[in-house]
This record gives C-alpha cells, sequence and structure tokens, in this order.
C-alpha cells in the first residue's frame, strides 16, 4: 500500500517534470530549433494539421529553420499559418523553400522571457507540493483505516518529502539552465 502510494505519487512528478520541460522548450530563445513550429496549424484541405506532417522541417543554420512543405500548392499557407502564429516569426519564402529567421532578443525582451520562465517553474513547484500534499493524505487514511502502522506512516511520509525535495531540486536545476540558455548573447 506504501509503495503503490509512493510509486504513484513519483509518476505524477515524473510527469509534472515532461511538462515543464514540454513548456519552457516553447519559450524562445535566440537559437532555432525545430520543436519551435510543433505546435503551428496549418489548413490542410479543410481540417487543422502541425506543420510537420505537411513538411519536412530542418535547421538551415543556427538561427534559421528551413520548412519545405511536401506539395507545392501548400507553400503559401504554411508561411502564412507561420507568420500568423502567436511565436512572433517572420517566415520569407525562396521557392519551395521557406525560411524562418530567429530574430535577435533584446536584454528586455530577454529579462521578459526569464520572468515567464520562473513562473512557469513556481507553477511546476506548487504541483509537486500538491502531489506532496495528496501522497501524505492518502497515508493518513491509511492510518486511520488500521491498514498500516504508525511507524510505517511516519517513514512513508518521510519518503514522500524526500521524493518532492529532489523534484523541485530537478525543477530548479531546470530553470537555472533555461535562464542562463536566455540570457546569453
Amino acid at each position: 500500500m506504501i509503495a503503490e502510494i509512493r510509486k504513484n505519487a513519483e509518476h505524477k512528478m515524473q510527469k509534472t517534470l515532461e511538462a515543464l520541460k514540454s513548456d519552457l522548450q516553447k519559450v524562445r530563445t535566440g537559437r532555432a530549433h525545430i520543436g519551435l513550429l510543433d505546435h503551428v496549424q496549418v489548413d490542410y484541405y479543410g481540417s487543422p494539421v502541425p506543420v510537420n506532417q505537411v513538411a519536412n522541417i530542418t535547421l538551415v543554420d543556427a538561427r534559421t529553420i528551413g520548412v519545405q512543405p511536401w506539395e507545392k500548392n501548400m507553400v503559401q499557407k504554411v508561411e502564412k499559418a507561420i507568420r500568423d502564429s502567436d511565436l512572433g516569426l517572420n517566415p520569407a519564402t525562396q521557392g519551395e523553400l521557406i525560411r524562418v529567421p530567429m530574430p535577435a532578443l533584446t536584454e528586455e525582451r530577454r529579462r521578459e522571457m526569464t520572468k515567464v520562465v520562473k513562473n512557469e517553474g513556481e507553477g511546476a513547484k506548487v504541483a509537486i507540493r500538491n502531489l506532496r500534499r495528496d501522497a501524505i493524505a492518502h497515508l493518513k487514511d491509511a492510518l486511520k483505516k488500521g491498514d498500516i502502522p504508525e511507524d510505517d506512516e511516519r517513514k512513508a511520509q518521510d519518503d514522500v518529502q524526500k521524493l518532492t525535495d529532489k523534484y523541485i531540486a530537478e525543477v530548479d536545476k531546470m530553470l537555472a539552465q533555461k535562464e542562463a540558455e536566455l540570457m546569453q548573447v
């Protein structure tokens, strides 16, 4: 029972870390990476699909993404979808290749992005602490029902706390890496 509660809490904390990692990848640094266009939707014969399902996405260089639609008639639609996305990108078409240059980040914009990153991290920490609270509540319920002895419940609470500390430290590490990446000129 205790192992099951701990395993469940750890699994959910891991999911929280993965969600944070995904969110942090969307925060743009000065460098180009193909994951940046993952959530851009293109109108493909009446239905919205991710751009990576209608085009080949590559890195042309460190600051430019190349998008090459598989069908010629999709070039304009893909370019429009990238331009209309909330990423603030300005694609330029060269024949069948769409070049998406990454604009340089100003110092002010970097500081704004750092605040966004800290906010995302704080949200992840709150989620992890809520998972700790839920796990401890399950342990206390099990103790009240008489399913587990008091000593085991106390040890399990300590275990859950150590698990929480470990994941919060991981969040801090991810935030520090992203902030360093953002502030790098």
